[in-house]
């Protein structure tokens, strides 16, 4: 009966013992310790532990081969910017744009009095038109109502779409000028792209967006990162570039010449025999002096090297009017070529287009349109009316 017993006790000690150490093992996972394996060895499954003071124990991976190490990071593909502007026009559609569905519901009424035609006026404005387009379509759309008394909701939109499009002005040429020149010695350069505007915009990230759009087309592309008062700028502007195998020029310090940068820029696209060198450049300086010094400075040493084939203004389209003030003082500054729109999905005030075009003289050629890296679109004028029409 002893021996029975005894024999009773061991078994249920071992049971005990087995079902604890089963017990504890989620406990140990959850602390961050290693599941004991049967040999004891706590760096089963390929990890080692580094005990830290106070009993924790930390899971360390295990270092990686060298073939993995030296493995280059994976360079994105991006999309092609052919009919990107198709496939994102429905956010110009949510953007609410007033030049849509109201000016429709007004044109459908049967009878359009004086105070129809004000709310019409009214409407265009809000949208940040500018007082001259706005004058100017408002007319003509009385002519047509008047002479061919358009009523049904598509008669009315296919009218208002024309006149739409013709004070956004599609003979404009909207292509940015990428093609590389030849230097008066007959050489083959880089076409060089100066980038300006106020910080804030979405200016450095435009060069990035940029960068992709030329390299998804085939193009070889170098960066500069002139912005060197903004230390933020240049590690943004070269993690944008590494993500397409893009090498971006930077200062080896914050505050060097920015001008230095923007030669060392068109130098290496030069030697390295890029297509195109974009350049990123400072938009905090104090006044309109300061400015012309700044980028006239620039200016003039990168001519040194190779022509500018292109000077874009990156404005954020929701400041709606007040973007204009910025674009007179660079537009007299820096004699700018094309305009570039960020944020556009943003707002409801797509007439920023016409007003801007209308003040500058020179086009939208690219717009922003989402926070996405391939949302940078070329712009197209009908694509861009048919999306806040809705």
């Amino acid at each position: 009966m002893t021996d029975q017993l005894w024999l009773w006790l061991t078994l249920g000690i071992l049971v005990l013992a087995g079902g604890g150490a089963a017990l504890l093992a989620p406990l140990r996972r959850r602390r961050g310790a290693p599941p004991v394996d049967e040999t004891g060895d706590r760096s089963a499954g390929g990890t080692t532990t580094d005990e830290r003071p106070g009993g924790t124990a930390v899971l360390e991976p295990e270092a990686p081969s060298p073939a993995e190490a030296a493995a280059p990071p994976a360079v994105e593909r991006p999309a092609p910017a052919a009919g990107r502007l198709v496939r994102l026009r429905d956010r110009l559609a949510r953007s609410g744009s007033p030049l849509g569905a109201r000016l429709l519901t007004v044109l459908s009424r049967d009878h359009l009095t004086e105070d129809d035609w004000d709310e019409i006026e009214e409407t265009l404005l809000l949208a940040d038109i500018g007082a001259g387009p706005a004058g100017e379509l408002l007319e003509a759309l009385r002519t047509r109502v008047r002479v061919q008394g358009a009523r049904d909701g598509a008669s009315v939109r296919a009218l208002l779409r024309e006149e739409l499009i013709k004070v956004v002005d599609p003979s404009l040429d909207r292509s940015v000028a990428t093609s590389r020149p030849v230097s008066d010695d007959g050489t083959p350069v880089p076409a060089v792209v100066l980038v300006v505007g106020v910080n804030g915009t979405g200016k450095t990230t435009t060069v990035g967006k940029l960068a992709r759009v030329l390299v998804a087309e085939g193009r070889t592309v170098v960066l500069g990162a002139a912005d060197t008062f903004r230390a933020a700028a240049a590690d943004q502007l070269q993690t944008w570039g590494s993500r397409v195998g893009v090498e971006t020029v930077r200062a080896d310090r914050d505050g060097a010449d920015p001008a230095s940068v923007a030669f060392d820029a068109v130098r290496k696209g030069t030697a390295d025999g890029a297509d195109v060198v974009l350049v990123d450049t400072a938009g905090r300086l104090q006044n309109k002096a300061d400015l012309m010094d700044e980028l006239g400075k620039i200016t003039r040493v990168i001519t040194r090297e190779a022509p500018l084939s292109e000077v874009l203004l990156v404005l954020d389209a929701t400041t709606g009017q007040n973007g204009l003030n910025q674009a007179r003082v660079f537009g007299e500054v820096a004699g700018v070529t094309g305009i570039v729109l960020t944020k556009l999905d943003g707002t409801a005030k797509g007439g920023i287009v016409v007003a801007v075009q209308r003040e500058l003289g020179v086009p939208v050629k690219l717009v922003g349109l989402g926070e996405g890296p391939d949302d940078l679109a070329p712009f197209d004028p009908e694509e861009f009316v048919d999306g806040i029409l809705g």
